[in-house]
């Protein structure tokens, strides 16, 4: 495997280990939801968002690899 084959592995692993990541997240935010913690599940739903913002980047990366 050369470096630009292993470079695109790479970039799908990536993006699918961080959406795994941003799943998590956003289960965590509704459980702290429950828990009557309104700011940190909204804190932790940005953070799902901003994930998958990185992932539309790894995806455009791939593009172009």
């Amino acid at each position: 495997m050369n470096d630009i084959e292993k470079l695109r592995h790479l970039l799908e692993h990536w993006a699918e280990h961080n959406s795994e990541h941003a799943d998590t997240y956003a289960e965590w935010s509704k459980k702290a939801e429950a828990l009557d913690k309104p700011e940190l599940a909204g804190i932790l739903k940005e953070i799902a968002y901003e994930t998958m913002k990185i992932n539309k980047l790894l995806e455009k990366a791939k593009g172009m690899a």
